[in-house]
């Protein structure tokens, strides 16, 4: 028969990036007694990662708990990105309604409509938090409907039309159902969480049913998976059966050795779990998500979607360089193999796959951003090694023909810079579907573009906007290839010798383009140190020294004076590189280099090719 549980709530949190989800999250914590009084209290504490902490962004979904008049809320705080969209797709599986967040003046922007359309496919209920109210610029009324008419868009429910509206300050930590009366604390929130969300229900006779959403991993207890208690109960030491929704064949019988609950940010040890809990369960070696764990006597997997496909693909492999195995700790391909392969353990919209030498590994995601995460986290662990140009993942159709990922830009621009967007996108195969005016001077452009068109475009983008602009994209699907496009319009300066650069070398040098390294730098040959002006590589010799004569001129000792060099992000270098170089990663540098390092072999390489 079937129950609800009332002492329970289980919402997502949802909304595109930076809308301040993390922070509303936080509030919700610290206003529910989760912290004793007078503890100090990091921002954004759910950003438990170091990058997610420095960039301001979520990667990661995380579970939390907290308690308002006697019943539990179990929050899971989602990313934003659309590069994380594997990650918002699968935990909606286990809430019953979702906390969709929306900047007072930025209103719905595309990860919005992105994010609110996987809950309603799911027929979730939505409670719309108008958050930033205290903005000076904030918008609330016009945002209001811009958020009905995304509803209306998506074919929204009726029921689902008549949601209430929560205007927030997350960062003053306050609510009001009434856009004109400020709050004083989140309790209208709480109250409206009560009220709105249903409360989850399922039979509690029937045999257990739990289907895993998310997995945390750990260096002692291994893997961890997070789920619903969809029916029946859950207990320590009993046996149950995996199944899996996509896969009918597959069935084994493990047993329970550790539940979880969560309490705050702290995973609580319990004997038992009922419906609607959200619970880690630890020791199944091979647990994986889309798993349900179910009574032997009737196992019946729970339909689970799909995860997206990854449309982009990077090499990764050992650094071969002659600098190679000096700043890292771990540089052997066995190192690279374990390491990436224990990714795949939390992240699931990752492939890793060995290519035909065992120094190289395949490794395809769902966006640029997604692969530097990875590499960036390598990085600080102590790994070196080398990676490609991130190349796209082409498909063909039923005809034979090749197909290609396409993404919808989304592009906010001031005015006056429209026209350099407009003329660099076009150039990269975009297709200008619409174009608008929103507040403040700003101009909406809408794109059809294929992803390989904007890998390395969002440094361009900045410099072209002077840093103004937004530029967001969601996958549109896969649709016939646009035809072959440049990267790069301008050439790589490459040192021709190995040693040390020599201001005298890099002075001559700098005539040639902008330079990457300064005075003092180790370069070998077939490094890229520079960009040039024109199209074409150019060969410097940076360690050039200055000739001694025995006579001297009145002039002949005045310092030289170097341009300061451009050192490139993680990032910036990842969207430089062309598709004959490598990116070499090490815990202390990052070096740009030509794949074939020996020039005359280089040039032989590119008759070939041409």
């Amino acid at each position: 028969m079937i129950k609800k549980r009332n002492d329970i709530r289980n919402v997502a949190i949802i909304a595109h990036v930076d809308h301040g989800k993390t922070t509303l999250v936080d509030e919700l914590l610290k206003q529910s007694g989760v912290f004793r009084t007078g503890a100090e209290v990091a921002e954004r504490i759910m950003d438990s990662n170091d990058i997610e902490r420095e960039r301001g962004i979520t990667i990661l979904s995380k579970n939390t708990a907290v308690t308002y008049k006697d019943t539990k809320i179990n929050i899971i705080d989602t990313p934003g990105h659309a590069d994380f969209g594997g990650e918002v797709e699968r935990v909606l599986k286990m809430v019953n309604g979702v906390i969709l967040v929306v900047d007072a003046f930025e209103g719905a922007m595309p990860q919005t409509k992105f994010v609110l359309r996987k809950a309603l496919e799911l027929k979730l209920p939505v409670i719309v938090c108008i958050n930033k109210i205290d903005r000076p610029e904030a918008r609330p009324s016009e945002v209001i409907d811009e958020v009905l008419e995304l509803l209306i868009d998506l074919e929204a429910d009726e029921w689902q039309l008549d949601c209430p509206f929560v205007f927030a300050s997350a960062k003053a930590g306050t609510a009001s159902l009434s856009m004109d009366n400020p709050g004083k604390d989140m309790i209208p929130l709480f109250e409206t969480i009560l009220d709105y969300i249903p409360a989850p229900e399922g039979d509690p006779d029937a045999g257990t049913q739990l289907l895993i959403s998310t997995i945390d991993y750990n260096e002692y207890v291994g893997r961890i998976g997070v789920g619903k208690v969809d029916n029946g109960s859950v207990a320590v030491n009993q046996e149950v059966v995996i199944v899996n929704h996509h896969d009918p064949d597959y069935s084994k019988k493990v047993k329970i050795s550790k539940l979880y609950e969560f309490d705050g940010l702290k995973k609580v040890e319990v004997r038992e779990a009922a419906i609607g809990s959200i619970v880690a369960i630890s020791g199944i070696t091979d647990i994986h998500i889309g798993d349900t764990l179910c009574a032997p006597s009737d196992p019946k997997p729970i339909p689970f979607q799909k995860i997206s496909e990854p449309t982009i693909a990077m090499h990764f492999m050992v650094n071969d360089s002659p600098l190679a195995g000096q700043e890292g700790k771990y540089v052997t391909s066995r190192h690279l193999r374990d390491r990436l392969f224990r990714e795949l353990n939390t992240d699931v919209s990752l492939r890793v796959e060995e290519t035909d030498t065992t120094e190289v590994f395949k490794v395809s995601g769902r966006g640029e951003l997604h692969l530097s995460v990875l590499i960036e986290n390598m990085r600080r662990e102590g790994y070196e090694f080398a990676v490609s140009k991130a190349e796209v993942l082409y498909r063909t159709d039923e005809n034979g023909k090749k197909q290609e990922p396409m993404e919808i830009a989304y592009v906010d621009v001031p005015e006056e810079f429209s026209g350099s967007v407009i003329q660099k996108l076009s150039t990269r195969k975009g297709e200008l579907l619409g174009m608008s005016q929103t507040s403040g001077g700003y101009t909406r452009l809408e794109f059809s573009i294929p992803s390989r068109g904007l890998i390395g475009y969002r440094g361009e983008f900045m410099t072209d906007t002077k840093g103004n602009g937004i530029i967001n994209t969601s996958f549109q699907g896969y649709g016939p290839y646009k035809g072959d496009m440049a990267y790069r319009s301008q050439g790589s300066l490459i040192a021709f010798e190995t040693g040390e650069a020599i201001t005298y070398g890099l002075y001559n040098a700098q005539e040639r383009g902008t330079l990457f390294i300064g005075a003092g730098t180790k370069v070998y040959a077939g490094m890229v140190v520079g960009e040039t002006g024109k199209a074409e590589d150019v060969e410097i010799n940076v360690c050039k020294k200055k000739q001694l004569t025995n006579t001297r001129s009145s002039g002949a000792d005045e310092a030289l004076r170097l341009s300061p060099p451009r050192i490139l992000s993680l990032e910036q270098a990842l969207d430089f590189i062309d598709t004959d170089e490598l990116l070499e990663v090490t815990p202390e540098s990052l070096r740009i280099r030509k794949k074939i390092l020996d020039p005359t072999m280089r040039k032989r390489a590119g008759f070939k090719k041409n």
